[in-house]
């Protein structure tokens, strides 16, 4: 889990229920970080009620602080439950390619070890 979120509410009401869903939802999002960053993953979550001409909208904009690098996501929708699984989705997609990004190089030591490791087997008579 994610330790540090902060949540805050601009023009919206946080209650229970909500500040409970998030700390669940986006604090599993460490399983798709690597393991260097884990301890120092901070996120910041500002939740927004917009009043619009066609009605009211809710906003979640999610600033995830990583080494490195700052992932950020947004969305609006007609309930903010709805945007915060939404934004969450954006982050893990986004949250796989910087794993992939930080992993080491390896190119093809692994095929080619695996290849040299079959030849040198010895197969047992009949």
């Amino acid at each position: 889990m994610i330790d540090h979120i902060d949540i805050s509410g601009v023009r919206y009401h946080l209650d229970e229920n909500t500040t409970k869903y998030i700390h669940k939802k986006l604090g599993r999002l460490d399983r798709f970080l690597p393991r260097h960053a884990r301890k120092t993953a901070q996120l910041e979550v500002v939740l927004k009620e917009v009043n619009r001409a066609h009605g009211n909208k809710y906003e979640c904009d999610v600033l995830l602080k990583l080494p490195g690098k700052n992932i950020n996501a947004k969305d609006s929708t007609m309930n903010m439950l709805a945007a915060v699984d939404i934004v969450e989705a954006k982050l893990a997609t986004q949250l796989k390619k910087y794993k992939e990004m930080t992993k080491p190089y390896e190119g093809n030591r692994g095929v080619f070890a695996r290849l040299k490791h079959r030849a040198t087997r010895v197969l047992p008579s009949n």
